[in-house]
């Protein structure tokens, strides 16, 4: 209870802060603009006192009086015109810079801040790389299952949804992963991160990620292995995925193990502890699997939490018969059972020296991850123009993100173990941060979401949508 008085203390502190410096801002304008017009006033008054000077000390014609008069009053107009162009690049200027604050007064989110600003930064395709279109497309035609894109001879990559199923291939990924880790995608955590986190907010893509993939939206029913737009329906993948898990495209390889290892009488009782486990496991994948398309932020949130706890909830049944299984293995069968994953792919990533590459991952980790926290909340402000009670809980929102993000941050994917072992642990505590995060969030989420009207939440249900329609 008292840490959550010092919490709200904190918010309103912040609020307060907030509103604070917004004061101040429109104070500092409105004494800007005063100072402008008493300049502009005492303008006026110096020509004209100069002009009255001009008539009195000329001895002038009645032609040539009317001629002073005729200029002399071009001159004040043209002063007039002066002072309204000038007033008016002032006002443009202010309100293009109103344009870049948020409505706390704070800085918004550049595009570069925001792509910088994700776990898959350093994986971003950079504009003056001369092969980034080659490399993106390959890596979109790489988002299917694991053995099906290692067929295509591509490294698998994350995918984050099939339909109304976030992770489609948990199951075989559980697996294939821990044993064949480099054969698929560098970046395969990193866009973990990054997806589960837009997928909060952005129906269909957050504006600056490095690829579009697609989410749970009937409109983008789609596979995340093709370019945005080309729409190729993808129900039967997530009804195989969902009515049996241990079948086709996510089964474990349980005949070319045995083929492979030819297992003694104490292993194959030990393989078969694994088959037993994996079919449990199968069994809390489909209890997870979404019927329905997940419309609303709050829904497709509890979505991807629970998916992501029973992806947790398998690695915890399977990872015991694994271990057992794998360490009776001696190391000529450990060594044939590596051979039966994918030929060659990921090959030179297997042997390259670790230290340098770990570092370079850790190195992603640190520093702010704007993309992440600062630019939807931005693209919620804009969307829905929150009341004063709504904004106060959008800011609770706020909160929760940056700290679900940095409960990711300190289960940072900066290395990839070099035992199966290892990988399954490593695994399990990312999983854990994930579903961490999804909790954090959740709450917040919804006591924001319930505020809105009916019309803001339109557009905050469609706000990947709009974000896909404003580039």
């Amino acid at each position: 209870m008292t840490k959550q008085r010092e919490q709200l203390r904190d918010l309103v502190a912040k609020q307060r802060e907030q509103r604070s410096v917004t004061d101040t801002q429109q104070a500092s304008r409105l004494k800007g603009d005063a100072q402008t017009r008493l300049q502009d006033r005492q303008q006026l008054r110096d020509l004209m006192a100069k002009q009255r000077q001009e008539l009195r000390n000329r001895n002038l014609s009645r032609t040539e009086r009317r001629e002073l008069i005729a200029k002399q009053r071009d001159e004040f107009r043209s002063l007039r015109a002066e002072q309204t162009n000038r007033r008016l690049g002032i006002q443009q200027t202010q309100q293009q810079q109103a344009q870049q604050l948020r409505r706390d007064g704070k800085p918004r989110v550049t595009a570069d801040v925001a792509r910088s600003g994700r776990f898959a930064a350093r994986f971003q395709n950079l504009q003056n790389d001369p092969n980034r279109q080659a490399r993106r497309s390959a890596r979109i035609a790489a988002r299917i299952a694991a053995r099906q894109a290692w067929r295509q001879g591509r490294q698998a990559a994350f995918v984050a949804w099939a339909g109304p199923v976030f992770y489609p291939y948990a199951y075989s990924d559980i697996f294939e992963y821990t044993f064949w880790p480099y054969a698929y995608d560098e970046g395969y955590w990193a866009y973990f991160y990054d997806d589960f986190v837009d997928s909060i907010f952005f129906v269909e893509a957050s504006p600056y990620s490095d690829y579009a993939y697609y989410g749970p939206s009937p409109r983008s029913y789609t596979t995340a292995s093709v370019p945005r737009g080309s729409g190729v329906p993808r129900s039967g993948v997530a009804a195989q995925i969902c009515s049996d898990p241990g079948k086709g495209i996510t089964s474990w390889p349980f005949a070319q193990i045995e083929q492979a290892v030819r297992p003694n009488a104490e292993q194959r009782r030990l393989l078969d502890d694994v088959k037993r486990a994996a079919a449990e496991a199968a069994e809390t994948f489909k209890a997870s699997c979404a019927q329905n398309f997940p419309l609303t932020p709050p829904g497709r949130l509890a979505a991807m939490t629970n998916r992501l706890d029973a992806t947790l909830q398998a690695v915890g049944i399977v990872r015991p018969a694994l271990e057992a299984f794998y360490n009776s293995l001696s190391d000529e069968q450990k060594a044939r059972f590596t051979a039966i994953g994918p030929d060659d792919i990921g090959a030179d990533r297997a042997r390259t020296a670790r230290s340098g590459q770990q570092q370079q991952q850790a190195n992603a980790c640190a520093g702010e991850k704007a993309g992440l926290t600062n630019l939807p909340i931005e693209r919620i402000e804009d969307a829905v123009r929150p009341t004063e009670q709504q904004q106060a809980a959008l800011d609770r929102l706020d909160q929760a993100t940056t700290q679900a993000v940095g409960i990711l941050m300190n289960a940072c994917p900066d290395f990839v173990p070099l035992t199966p072992v290892g990988r399954l642990e490593a695994m399990e505590k990312r999983l854990e941060a994930m579903v961490q995060a999804g909790q954090t969030v959740q709450p917040a989420m919804e006591e924001f979401y319930a505020l809105l009207s009916n019309e803001q939440k339109a557009r905050f249900n469609t706000l990947g949508q709009q974000a896909e329609r404003g580039q």
